[in-house]
């Protein structure tokens, strides 16, 4: 009986030994099922004192080697606590129990803490990929919003895909971007598979604002430039004129015991020299000639952005955020090659209304419905009327073709999305719905527009007669847009008949006119669905499988299903007693393209009836503008646009493949490969353009017509392809709050047939040389930023943004083939000494490409690389009485407020030591008051960076740019110099 009853009590000894080793895990989110890193976590039990153990960068928690019994959990985090204590019984193995912080309204306060170190994590919303930005690393962006917007650009990289980065604002899409005194958070990047976003996550740009707080705080900004501080422009002959004040303003505070607020405000006025750069003519000699000067653009901006978080009870939040902005531009559209005479006045106000409500609707479920309203605005008037001159490649004269427009536009966006915690399981699910209704009255191009191209043409000799041969014949040679236009007003002075000026190489190459109504109105509706789970199948191992569907009202495609699937890997597992050191990610995804109003509208308005756009070739009326009934010579019918009746959104297929790697001194590496494939991707095409052979180019009319007559039909079509390659390199380090960096370096290789609607094939009938490098293949990009605070309180915020060279489609500048463009690319010249052969640094090119030659493929041009060191200097002085309890920011509390980190940030302090910058921050010392002062230098090194490139083999510019990169890309941009320094200075309480 003895021996047999030994095995038994072996075994309940085991058994007893065993039961006295459990353990509890579990993840610790905020109302809006985002990841809270940093939270402290405190078990108390029946014996012994209480344990705690703080929230990983994943949100994940967990206590080993407990006995068991019943015990009691409490967390916390900045602005967020846990409503209840809960409870658990341990017993053998292992429990999960997941905690859901709250809005803390009666008391929000957020305690200064040390930098989280990044770490890697399985989770699938904490890819090491993925850039975060909070805090004091923000300084290292620009306060201006087109600059910044630019910043932000240039840290996401080329987007994988064809249309760049996408922003989303506090989870809506589209909308203004926010001034950067109120932004919180900024994430790039993150958990790109995710089936709740519609764009790639590659090239994605999340923002968030700031919440309010629970005691009275504020502080008040001025900024200021001059152009004395800064550098010449490289493209203009003097220094150009600049001038900034900028007003930042924003307080915050508690209103009763279960709201607070924060409000915003902004005042620019800033003076912008506008360099154009061209080649124009002498009024009286009329010798060409390069032209340089600097016009004055002024910029008048206002904004105002109150925000108010509620509590509507235990378990329900609201949040409501409203934004008014409006931008004041005098003699906007002037610079590079565009004259004085083509400036324009536009004010554009516009109004942005946000609501979130975010229920918790009990243990590990969250629902949060999003409202949004958006109704810009923009009106525009032309400083002088009448027609416009194009000399290609040369200068933009003439009036504005602008005339006198407006814009109003509505947008809403209605967003419901649902998170549920269930054991291994994190399942979300949503829909959203947009609507959006656009009014538009538009007189473009009712003055007309004259076009002038070089070609073949006579040679002329020092008396202007032409250069015979000794044959007797004229030597013909191919001569620039602006010599075309020069020997049309030296014959026109000398009474030669049009017919005279144009055999000896003179007179427009083409002139277009648009009658009829200009006020157009049109809405569509788009509505996305999505479900997805990251399913936590192993403590090693995350599966995210994932599934959206979307669709829209005006084109006829309703089966847009984007699978999404994602798996992360810890190689050799983890226990809840250490975290991975590596990380293994792949994924797929396919992700869907909007067919945007404004292409819906411009087919309404161009279809023939609405306005009549008339393309006339060779006309011999300049500088006369006759009324199209009494136009000379042969008179098309209206040019009209179209949409294609087969035309579907356009989509891509994105894989990705990706180590991550916990390195010494708090440092994260992760390298990722990215492939991305576009299928119908959309072009547009002239499906009337004369059938080939048929059309004589100093034949205007001739041709024969596949649709019966002629005139052009510009069907907008997706059957374009993409296809790309990335490698990237991210790497993040976070020694001490002091010392910051993150850094990446991204390979890029982009091929495609289209870069757009704008993209038409150069010659209608073939598509031989469309395939080339897309717009975005650069094939390499380095940035580097972060925050450096050495000694004496002084802070370092550097940005510094590499890249290769873009390409540039190299063109003929005339129209060969009929269809009204002048997009038909050189042929490689097979004879080098045949008339009008260009000679290029990219060999011998023959502008009338003869049967048998190779024309150069799309995008076949490389522009030169840019280098972009960017610094911002601070420190800040604190003084005053000190604060009751711990330091805290303008940014604290809310849901996941800075500390609380949301939806995986790192917890990210702020400046200390007297570090604090313009952005946010505050001192070390405790104290009321503090005053910060720094420098921020745009473009350190004074690097001339060159922006687009001149690509017309007609222009007397070819292969040169005329205006510094990030150039003419809105209505208002501050590029009067180079090097741009700005003093800031800020107040805060």
């Amino acid at each position: 009986m003895k021996l047999t009853r030994l095995p038994l009590a072996i075994a309940l000894l085991a058994l007893s030994a065993f039961a006295q080793k459990a353990a509890l895990r579990g993840r610790v989110t905020d109302e809006s099922g985002a990841i809270v890193p940093g939270a402290k976590v405190s078990l108390s039990g029946p014996a012994g004192p209480a344990r705690t153990a703080v929230s990983g960068r994943d949100g994940a928690y967990s206590f080993a080697d407990l006995p068991p019994g019943g015990y009691t959990v409490q967390t916390s985090a900045p602005g967020l606590v846990l409503r209840s204590p809960a409870s658990v019984s341990a017993v053998a193995g292992s429990q999960t129990l997941d905690l859901v912080l709250s809005v803390a309204v009666e008391k929000q306060q957020v305690t200064i803490e040390e930098h989280g170190a990044p770490t890697v994590s399985t989770e699938a919303s904490a890819n090491a990929s993925a850039i975060v930005m909070s805090g004091s690393d923000l300084d290292a962006l620009s306060d201006d919003p087109e600059n910044l917007a630019a910043d932000l650009q240039a840290l996401a990289g080329p987007s994988a895909g064809p249309n760049g980065g996408s922003i989303y604002i506090d989870g809506f899409s589209g909308g203004e971007l926010p001034p950067k005194n109120s932004i919180r958070e900024i994430r790039v990047n993150q958990n790109p598979f995710s089936p709740e976003y519609d764009r790639l996550g590659f090239g994605r740009i999340e923002i968030f604002t700031k919440p309010g707080t629970d005691k009275f705080r504020g502080d008040l900004g001025y900024n200021f430039a001059n152009d004395r501080w800064n550098s010449r422009n490289a493209y203009a002959a003097q220094k150009a004129p600049f001038h900034l004040n900028e007003l930042r303003a924003s307080v915050s505070g508690p209103i009763g015991k279960r709201a607070s607020f924060n409000l915003n405000a902004n005042r620019d006025w800033t003076d912008n020299g506008n360099v154009i750069n061209g080649v124009t003519l002498d009024p009286q000699t009329l010798l060409a000639g390069p032209y340089t000067g600097a016009f004055l653009s002024s910029l008048r901006r206002t904004g105002f952005t109150p925000r108010i978080d509620y509590q509507l009870g235990a378990n329900h939040t609201l949040t409501v955020r409203y934004t008014y902005g409006r931008d004041d531009v005098r003699n906007a559209g002037v610079g590079g090659l565009s004259l004085v005479s083509r400036g324009y006045h536009n004010v554009a106000p516009s109004q942005t209304v946000q609501v979130t409500e975010t229920s918790v609707m009990g243990a590990g479920a969250i629902n949060e419905t999003r409202f949004q309203y958006f109704h810009p605005t923009s009106a525009s008037q032309a400083n002088s009327t009448g027609y416009a001159i194009q000399v290609l490649g040369a200068f933009n004269g003439g009036g504005n073709p602008l005339g006198r427009s407006t814009n109003t536009q509505n947008s809403y966006e209605f967003q419901n999305n649902t998170s549920i915690l269930r054991g291994a399981h994190a399942w979300k699910f949503g829909v959203r719905l947009r609507g959006a209704s656009e009014t538009s009255v538009s007189p473009q191009n009712f003055a007309g527009t004259f076009t002038f191209g070089g070609g073949l043409a006579p040679e002329l000799g020092a008396d202007n007669n032409p250069v015979l041969d000794g044959s007797g014949q004229q030597v013909l040679v191919n001569i620039s847009s602006i010599e075309s236009y020069r020997r049309t007003l030296l014959f026109e002075r000398s009474g030669f008949p049009a017919a005279q000026i144009r055999q000896l190489g003179g007179g427009a190459t083409q002139f277009s006119i648009n009658t009829g109504n200009p006020a157009i109105a049109g809405s569509q509706v788009d509505l996305g669905a999505y479900v997805g789970d990251d399913w936590k199948a192993r403590s090693n191992l995350t599966l995210s499988l994932g599934l959206r569907y979307e669709t829209q009202n005006n084109i006829h495609d309703w089966r847009d299903f984007a699978p999404r699937i994602g798996v992360a890997w810890a190689p050799g597992g983890a226990s809840g007693k250490s975290k991975p050191k590596s990380v293994v990610r792949a994924g797929f995804g396919v992700f869907y393209d909007r067919f945007g109003l404004g292409n819906t509208l411009t087919a309404q308005r161009y279809n023939g009836v609405v306005q009549q756009q008339y393309i006339i070739a060779n006309p011999d009326f300049f500088p006369n503008v006759p009324t199209v009934s009494l136009l000379t010579g042969p008179v098309p019918p209206s040019s009209i646009q179209q949409i294609s009746s087969t035309l579907r959104a356009p989509y891509l297929m994105q894989s990705a493949a990706g180590f991550e790697r916990q390195m010494p001194l708090s440092t994260t590496v992760a390298i990722t490969y990215a492939n991305s494939r576009g299928l119908h991707q959309l072009r547009s095409r002239d499906i009337n353009a004369p059938l080939p052979g048929t059309y004589v180019q100093a034949a205007p009319g001739s041709g024969v017509f596949p649709l019966g007559r002629p005139g052009q039909v510009f069907l907008m079509e997706s059957a374009g392809l993409f296809n790309q390659n990335q490698l990237i390199v991210n790497a993040t380090t976070r020694v001490n709050q002091n010392f910051s960096l993150m850094g990446s370096y991204m390979y890029n290789h982009a091929m495609s047939d289209t870069d757009g609607l704008e993209t038409f094939p150069a010659d209608p009938y073939s598509m031989a040389g469309e395939y080339g490098p897309a717009a975005t293949d650069m094939h390499h990009r380095v940035s580097l930023g972060g925050t450096v605070a050495p000694k004496w309180g002084i802070r370092f915020n550097p940005m510094l943004t590499a890249n290769s060279g873009p390409p540039f489609d190299i063109t003929a500048g005339q129209d060969l083939y009929g269809d009204g463009l002048f997009n038909a690319r050189p042929g490689i010249a097979a004879n080098p000494n045949k008339p009008g052969v260009v000679a290029t640094r990219y060999g011998p090119l023959d502008p009338s490409p003869a049967a048998g030659e190779m024309p150069l493929s799309r995008n076949f041009g490389r522009g030169p690389g840019q280098i972009m060191l960017n610094l911002r200097i601070g420190r800040t002085f604190a003084f005053g009485p000190t604060r009751e309890g711990p330091a805290a920011s303008s940014g604290s509390g809310g849901p996941g407020g800075l500390g609380g980190g949301g939806r995986g940030a790192p917890s990210t302090p702020f400046a200390m030591g007297g570090g604090g910058g313009p952005s946010g921050g505050t001192p070390s010392a405790n104290r009321r008051y503090s005053l910060t002062i720094s420098m921020q230098m745009r473009n350190v090194t004074n690097h001339n960076n060159p922006g687009a490139i001149i690509g017309n083999i007609t222009s007397p510019l070819f292969g040169q740019a005329n205006q510094p990169a990030g150039s003419g890309g809105g209505i208002f941009s501050e590029n009067a110099n180079n090097r741009r320094l700005e003093l800031q200075t800020r107040f805060t309480f």
